[in-house]
């Protein structure tokens, strides 16, 4: 299961004003033609960096006191993280 694609999820999306960017399944037989593909990539873009930051432990876990110190040990791991893909390319 991708997400959460029942209709009343997607109708609370709505309700907030917001677009909902969960695929329908494929055996539904009201599928709509339009379905926002680019909103979805970039939601899984986010989603896939949370879980690589969430690889650093002291990001995943509350180590850091202040917002400031847990702000910069979150840069640090993007950092790493992007030097990473960079050299890897």
């Amino acid at each position: 299961m991708r997400g959460y694609y029942g209709n009343a999820n997607r109708e609370n999306a709505r309700k907030a004003e917001a677009v909902p960017v969960i695929p329908y399944k494929s055996n539904r037989r009201d599928i709509p033609r339009h379905f926002a593909k680019a909103l979805y990539r970039g939601r899984a873009r986010i989603e896939q960096m949370m879980g690589k930051l969430k690889r650093f432990k002291r990001v995943a876990l509350p180590c850091e006191k202040t917002a400031r110190n847990f702000r910069s040990i979150v840069a640090i791991a993007a950092a790493f993280i992007l030097i990473k893909s960079i050299h890897s390319a």
